[in-house]
């Protein structure tokens, strides 16, 4: 099919420098389409469309808010690991501390837990003591420590393989730990 118009000998090495970085695409468009018939559309298919520009970004007019064009923005959850769950189950991989952010100084106790969806996250340890190690099943819940960088997660207390706060007496429901019966000694520090 080339063979049949004059020209082309020039068409391999125009073509050839059509993606060439120092020639502008516009430009060599233009001089290949200037030698090319109108009735070789062929030919014309063989050099890629100019690039179209971006157009500006507008905003809505007042008369589209009124009707209603504007959609509320999707809010992206805190605890994307638990894929909508309110708590999932988790295999412990490893237990350390952290040290928190600057104006706090202490040891705060953090594990590494693979969770059933499939996906490792690190986890707080919350209450003094704990006897969470290495292979231990516990329940995840969503929920960050603002001082630790990286800890979106906390660890159900009383709940699997995790204890509960055995010495706790106030707000004891987030600690797993159960009401003193009344007569009992007392367990735990003493003052």
């Amino acid at each position: 099919m080339l063979r049949s118009f004059p020209f082309a000998v020039g068409l391999p090495g125009l073509l050839r420098n059509a993606h060439h970085p120092c020639t502008s695409s516009g430009v060599t468009r233009r001089l290949f389409l200037a030698t090319v018939p109108h009735s070789a559309p062929a030919l014309r298919s063989l050099l890629p469309t100019p690039h179209t520009v971006a157009q500006p970004r507008t905003f809505a007019t007042l008369n589209q808010v009124i009707r209603g064009i504007r959609k509320p923005r999707l809010k992206q959850s805190a605890s994307p690991a638990l894929l909508g769950s309110p708590q999932r189950r988790g295999v412990t991989l490893k237990v350390f501390n952290v040290k928190p952010k600057k104006p706090n100084s202490a040891q705060r106790k953090v594990c590494r837990v693979r969770l059933t969806s499939g996906k490792v996250v690190q986890a707080y340890i919350p209450g003094e003591g704990h006897n969470v190690q290495e292979h231990s099943v516990v329940l995840v819940r969503g929920g960050r420590v603002p001082d630790c960088p990286g800890v979106r997660y906390k660890v159900v207390r009383g709940a699997l393989d995790c204890q509960g706060v055995v010495t706790r007496k106030k707000g004891r429901s987030k600690y797993g730990a159960k009401r003193p019966k009344a007569g009992a000694p007392e367990t735990g520090k003493k003052k």
